[in-house]
């Protein structure tokens, strides 16, 4: 997606590239406003060089609500896409400079072509297994990578910029619209952001992976915080569980990705019990289903009521009677949408 961009937002852009030795003064600036989502601006560039990715935070978020946080997360995010640089090239775009002032950064654009965002793929029906599985395999690398270390849980230090971010518009705020659930989501919220294990990414989203001739590419880390790693695996299956509600003809596909994934992620979880990760990933996925459909954030996707209702209702139950395991989440999530099919026939 592309659009028009404003006149003051083109001279930003052009004063950071010239402060970072990017553009030369005089040099021809080309610019469309691609889709960065609520929480922020993107751009392709078009240098003398070639193209190049710039993304500004913003303070003001664009919901209906009234969402709020903290521009500085650009920092947090660059760092972050340095450190995974660090542990695998592939799996983040390379920084080409970065203007905390301004808080934008630059960065290599990677195009749709050759990285097609992993959520069109799904969407399409392009639903290949083993790229999820790949998926969960190197979120559990960067995790296993960044546990239990004190300089990156002090680096990434981030608890407020993840509450104002991932804990109240996600969970607190659906938890003031369900009182007989609000108890057991605030213990669930409470639990995510006192937990110290490894560096959350915060948003592991198919909209925010790119599908790379070398595996996955990770994108949009600027909710990240040291904390659970158990967040960011139930984040990322929570989306392939409501893919099943938009696109329901792939539903067997989307919950063979999501066994695939927890599969290949466990495999790796090498810094911890692997059933007690995985029993909190499970007790965190209601509680973002939820989130996605009564949050400040809800899923552009799922419009009809009795889409909405299905997953209000499969998650208030699965918050009523946790399940310890994901495949247990999987099975029931799957009996679910079957007696839902056959009740509209």
């Amino acid at each position: 997606m592309s659009g028009r961009v404003a006149g003051e937002d083109v001279g930003e852009i052009a004063a950071a590239l010239q402060g970072l030795g990017l553009l030369a003064r005089g040099e021809h600036l080309s610019l469309a406003a691609l889709g960065g989502g609520v929480s922020c601006d993107v751009w392709r560039v078009e240098l003398a060089s070639g193209p190049v990715c710039v993304k500004r935070a913003l303070a003001i978020l664009r919901v209906a609500a009234d969402w709020r946080a903290p521009a500085g997360r650009a920092a947090s995010e660059v760092a972050w896409l340095r450190l995974i640089a660090a542990i695998e090239p592939e799996w983040v775009p390379r920084i080409l400079g970065e203007d905390r002032e301004r808080h934008l950064f630059v960065m290599e654009f990677l195009p749709p072509d050759s990285y097609p965002v992993w959520k069109s793929q799904l969407a399409l029906g392009c639903v290949e297994v083993e790229f999820a599985a790949r998926v969960g395999a190197a979120l559990a690398r960067i995790h296993a990578q960044t546990a239990n270390r004190s300089d990156i849980a002090e680096r990434f230090a981030n608890r407020e910029q993840f509450h104002a971010l991932r804990i109240e518009p996600y969970l607190l705020h659906a938890a003031t619209r369900h009182d007989g659930a609000s108890k057991t989501i605030r213990d669930i919220a409470a639990g995510i952001e006192t937990a110290r294990i490894a560096l959350m990414h915060g948003d592991v989203s198919p909209k925010n992976i790119l599908c790379g001739p070398h595996g996955p590419v990770f994108l949009d880390a600027e909710t990240v915080a040291y904390g659970d790693p158990a967040f960011d695996l139930a984040f990322c299956l929570n989306h392939l569980l409501l893919k099943c509600v938009w696109h329901p003809r792939w539903t067997q596909a989307y919950l063979q990705s999501f066994s695939a994934l927890k599969a290949s992620y466990l495999a790796g979880a090498n810094w911890e019990d692997a059933s007690l990760l995985e029993a909190r990933a499970a007790h965190i996925v209601p509680a973002l289903l939820l989130a996605r459909i009564d949050g400040k954030s809800p899923v552009e996707y799922l419009t009809a009521e009795d889409d909405k209702n299905f997953v209000r209702e499969r998650a208030l139950t699965f918050l009523q009677r946790p399940s310890r395991s994901l495949d247990e989440v999987r099975s029931l999530w799957a009996t679910a949408l079957d007696v839902s099919s056959r009740k509209n026939y």
